[in-house]
């Protein structure tokens, strides 16, 4: 079993450049931090899990996804990440006056293909939710 520090600061900066990308809905760049064949939020494939981010963000307000307490164990070419999330999004339109925030634990599997780690297995296990989740809508005119 290898676990070195660059490889756990290499998953944490991943973790958080995804995080922003998220936060900015830059799909391009969210996309890019998945495997192919990746599963996560209920989808399979790359396309199909950011098209379930997309829906839940493309048409709320702003966004912030802070990430913390972070464990990464690595394993070769194989890593698992433990990581607390909180997330603020804010309503858009007729629901700026509204929020919806969440607390939970993002469980991350992670594979290192050409030299990069990407993650190929996502879990959100959502722990504690306040607010409106009606905010999380798609986008009216996705690009």
């Amino acid at each position: 079993m290898t676990d070195t520090l660059d490889d756990r600061r290499l998953i944490t900066e991943r973790l958080a450049r995804l995080a922003a990308a998220f936060d900015t809905r830059d799909w391009e760049e969210a996309a890019a931090a998945f495997t192919p064949e990746a599963s996560g939020y209920g989808a399979t494939g790359v396309e199909n899990v950011v098209a379930v981010v997309r829906r839940h963000l493309g048409g709320c307000g702003p966004s912030q996804h802070l990430l913390g307490n972070h464990r990464v164990t690595v394993d070769g070419n194989r890593a698992r990440s433990l990581t607390y999330a909180r997330v603020l999004h804010q309503g858009a339109g007729s629901m700026a006056d509204r929020f919806y925030e969440c607390c939970g634990e993002y469980d991350d599997h992670w594979q290192r293909t050409r030299g990069q780690w990407l993650l190929c297995e996502r879990r959100f296990t959502v722990t504690i939710q306040t607010g409106d989740f009606g905010v999380l809508r798609p986008d009216p005119a996705p690009a």
